[in-house]
């Protein structure tokens, strides 16, 4: 029985999931203002070309 427990990696699929979101969300807290203003950037961008068509 104790060695079925080790074998079974069922839950390794969710640890892995968890464990790529937290590192997603500390990037995401990390570059939060460079991110913000590359989004800002880029739909200003956006605008100013859709204004030219």
């Amino acid at each position: 029985m104790f060695r079925r427990f080790i074998a079974d990696e069922s839950a390794i699929g969710t640890v892995e999931m968890i464990l790529i979101l937290v590192v997603l969300i500390g990037l995401v807290i990390i570059f939060k203002t460079q991110l913000t203003d590359l989004v800002n950037k880029i739909f200003k961008t956006i605008t100013e070309r859709s204004n030219k068509i």
